[in-house]
């Protein structure tokens, strides 16, 4: 099973005690994976379909257990798919009327809402109920990667309006979730590491959330370790390709003006550069007479590399 799954599972394990945290998860669920269906007697039935027998399980006790209300239950294999599809039916009209008004789908008269707003909801007044609805959300849309290989949390809305509700929801955790339209959806999405952790306590989801905090710990390890490597291995590739460029500057000024007489004791730098092409500027100022500091045996160098590049211009070679 991926990561998803398993987070998924865990979460339909998690059952609330509270009657208006049930009411909260379940209106997530109804409104992003379930559908209302209106007959030519303009009675109501609630359909709610999903791949995942932990979630079915999950909103026929839910029901059940809130409404006691009679549930049909119809299961098939998507064609040409190992997948199976539930679909769970609250086909008597006052059962459903009854549901919806619980959870704040319609309105009193039987009208339905259009557009469902999580500000000021009173479904939303408890934060165990934000964290509830945020819960159902995720179990009827929503998706997590492998940490192993990215951080990439989204829940699936129909409407952009919907995708909005549900990213304000999260803003107000202080994470910074985002929307983008895909296709004909609407992404809410969180795509940095440590939000995604905080997402996972929020909703409850503790095992996950222990094995993502070891994967990121693990990553960050190698990110660290691969970080210094690479700048030691850079520092490295500039101390060489600096000690063959004052090599060949010397050599240069050795086969063209000699030397002997180059102001400034720099004839013993050249000489010590000459006979230790690997040592380190430190090394090189302890092989002087009398030593020299890092500053003066690169400022020695320079002064070098500076003569070599006048010789270079006399003679036309530059």
């Amino acid at each position: 099973m991926s990561f998803s799954g398993d987070v998924k599972e865990e979460l339909c394990r998690q059952e609330s005690s509270a009657r208006h945290c049930l009411i909260a998860e379940l209106s997530a669920m109804i409104l992003l994976c379930g559908s209302i269906c209106i007959s030519e007697r303009n009675e109501y039935q609630i359909r709610l379909r999903t791949e995942s027998g932990s979630m079915a399980k999950k909103f026929f006790s839910m029901v059940k257990r809130l409404f006691q209300a009679d549930i049909e239950v119809q299961v098939r294999r998507k064609k040409g798919k190992q997948a199976v599809l539930y679909t769970l039916v609250v086909a008597d009209h006052r059962q459903a009327v009854t549901i919806l008004q619980a959870v704040r789908l319609i309105k009193k008269d039987g009208e339905l809402e259009e557009e469902i707003p999580l500000t000021h909801n009173p479904i939303l007044n408890r934060t165990c109920c934000k964290r509830a609805f945020i819960r159902g959300a995720f179990l009827a849309a929503g998706s997590i990667s492998d940490p192993n290989t990215s951080y990439h949390f989204e829940i699936v809305c129909d409407s952009e309006y919907n995708a909005g509700q549900i990213r304000d929801l999260i803003r107000s955790l202080t994470i910074d979730a985002k929307t983008v339209a895909r296709k004909k959806y609407h992404i809410v999405y969180v795509k940095e590491g440590t939000q995604i952790v905080d997402l996972l306590a929020y909703m409850e989801a503790r095992l996950a959330l222990l094995e993502m905090e070891n994967v990121r710990i693990v990553r960050e390890m190698r990110g660290s370790i691969n970080r210094k490597v690479n700048c030691e291995t850079a520092n490295i590739n500039k101390t060489v390709n600096a000690a063959v460029r004052q090599l060949e500057d010397i050599r240069y000024i050795q086969k063209t003006i000699g030397l002997k007489g180059l102001p400034g004791n720099l004839d013993e730098m050249a000489e010590v550069r000459l006979k230790y092409p690997e040592a380190s500027l430190k090394e090189l100022g302890q092989y002087l007479d009398p030593p020299v500091g890092k500053s003066g045996v690169n400022h020695r160098l320079r002064k070098l590399g500076e003569i070599a590049e006048k010789v270079r211009i006399e003679r036309g070679e530059e």
